[in-house]
C-alpha cells in the first residue's frame, strides 16, 4: 500500500514541528547554561535565601523582643569591656558627687552635720573591677 500524499505532508509536517521544538529546547539550555545565566540564577537563588533568612530573624525578634535586646545589650557591653573597665571608676566617682551634691540641696539647712560623715566616698579596688 502506497502512502498517500496528506499522510506524508502531514509527517514532515509534524518533523518540522518536532525539529523546531527541539532546537528551541537546544536554545533554551544553550542559554542556561552561559556564565552569566548562570550567575544570575545563582544571584537570584542567593537573595531568595537572605530575604527568608531576614523574614524568619525578623519574626523572631518580634516574638522575643527581650532576651534578644537583651543578648545585643551584653554583647555590645562586652565588645567595649576594655573601655569601660577604664571609665567606669571615674565615671563612679561623679555619680557619687553627684548624688552627695543633690543629697546637701535637699538636706534642711538647721542641721550641723556636715555631708563628709554621713556619706562615704567609695574605695577603688582595681582588682574587683577586672
Amino acid at each position: 500500500m502506497r502512502p498517500s500524499r496528506t499522510r506524508l505532508i502531514n509527517a514532515a509536517r509534524r518533523a518540522m514541528i518536532q525539529r523546531a521544538e527541539l532546537q528551541r529546547k537546544l536554545g533554551i539550555a544553550g542559554e542556561a547554561l552561559k556564565p552569566k545565566s548562570l550567575l544570575d540564577r545563582g544571584k537570584y537563588r542567593v537573595g531568595a535565601v537572605v530575604d527568608d533568612t531576614a523574614q524568619a530573624a525578623r519574626a523572631q525578634f518580634k516574638d522575643n523582643r527581650l532576651p534578644i535586646a537583651l543578648a545585643a545589650v551584653a554583647g555590645i557591653a562586652w565588645l567595649f569591656r576594655e573601655p569601660i573597665r577604664e571609665h567606669a571608676p571615674r565615671l563612679g566617682r561623679k555619680i557619687q558627687d553627684l548624688a552627695a551634691n543633690v543629697a546637701d540641696h535637699f538636706r534642711p539647712a538647721d542641721e550641723d552635720v556636715t555631708d563628709e560623715d554621713e556619706i562615704e566616698p567609695l574605695e577603688e579596688d582595681d582588682e574587683a573591677v577586672r
